[in-house]
């Protein structure tokens, strides 16, 4: 299908707004997230609970997305009037409504997996509307779209622990393990990727030194699983070219960010870094244990989403 078609086509409206081509990065977040779990819990992973999760955080993706059309109308009628709500294509009252049916629709199957899922996936609600009433001219905006994406992993283990609160709420973080230091390296990884692409993309220009700090963000998730990436060979090195990939991908990415002056870098340079999350997911996979077969899946997300984003645009 071609991008006119998708452009036009009422299909085409619901699939841009919702900015599915990136869809294969969230999925490989959560598979990354229930990995992590099981490697401390010990419990296999369950395909069928993982791709429910899948299909709860795709709901939130989507939500995501709506709500920053709908939130946004004004200002896109003046810098994109192309976009659905002002072009006319779809009311924005529908699609508040969309945005808010599918979060409701995430939190109801995360519902399923215990207590710690339906709160985490809460937090995850909050923080996507957060980011989408306060993002404009907020300074710390990337902050909070960091979270949403590290909030994934957590949802992602808290439904593989699937525990409970007790009536200590000390005593129950102690014990769920989703708090423990394996989780959150990894969720602070995906959050510093995605604050470290989302501020290098905010900068006017890449070639003075005091704009380089963002990239330093983006760094971060190399520096935390380098050495481990480097040390750890029970893989057959998997990690290591892992560790590689991403790098070399977030290199193409800069190097668009250099020449952001060409019509058109900026958002290539995005779209690069946005897809290169499951990369990231890939390592950390790699880094837990999780096989080949899961690396392989994270790579497939990869290219599937490269793939779709010249067809349905991830920005």
């Amino acid at each position: 299908m071609n991008t006119l078609v998708m452009n036009n086509s009422r299909l085409g409206i619901y699939l841009r707004l919702g900015r599915v081509s990136n869809l294969p990065t969230v999925w490989t977040n959560v598979l990354a997230g229930a990995i992590v779990a099981g490697s401390i819990t010990g419990r296999p992973l369950s395909i069928i609970h993982t791709l429910l999760v899948m299909l709860a955080i795709s709901a939130f993706y989507c939500a995501g997305m709506y709500l920053n059309d709908a939130f946004d109308r004004e200002i896109d009628a003046r810098e994109r009037p192309g976009r659905p709500i002002p072009s006319g294509q779809i009311s924005a009252s529908a699609v508040f409504a969309i945005g808010f049916v599918l979060q409701v629709a995430g939190i109801a199957i995360l519902s399923y997996y215990g207590t710690w899922a339906i709160v985490c996936g809460c937090a995850l609600a909050a923080t996507i509307l957060l980011y989408n009433v306060w993002h404009k001219g907020n300074p710390l905006s990337p902050l909070i779209m960091g979270l949403c994406r590290a909030l994934v992993y957590f949802v992602a283990a808290a439904s593989v622990m699937m525990v409970e609160l007790t009536t200590s709420a000390e005593h129950s973080l102690k014990n769920t393990g989703l708090f423990n230091t394996t989780v959150v390296l990894a969720a602070l990884a995906i959050w510093a990727h995605v604050v470290g692409l989302t501020y290098a993309a905010k900068q006017e220009s890449l070639n003075r030194l005091g704009s380089l700090w963002p990239l330093l963000i983006l760094a971060l998730p190399v520096l935390l699983y380098g050495s481990r990436s480097v040390t750890s060979w029970t893989d057959g090195g998997l990690a290591l070219l892992m560790l590689l990939a991403l790098i070399a991908a977030d290199i193409i990415a800069v190097r668009l960010l250099i020449t952001r002056h060409i019509a058109g870098a900026v958002p290539k340079a995005v779209a690069q870094l946005i897809a290169a999350t499951s990369l990231l997911d890939a390592l950390v996979i790699a880094i837990a244990g999780g096989g080949v077969a899961a690396v392989a899946f994270c790579l497939c997300a990869f290219v599937m989403t490269r793939v779709l984003q010249r067809v349905i645009p991830g920005t």
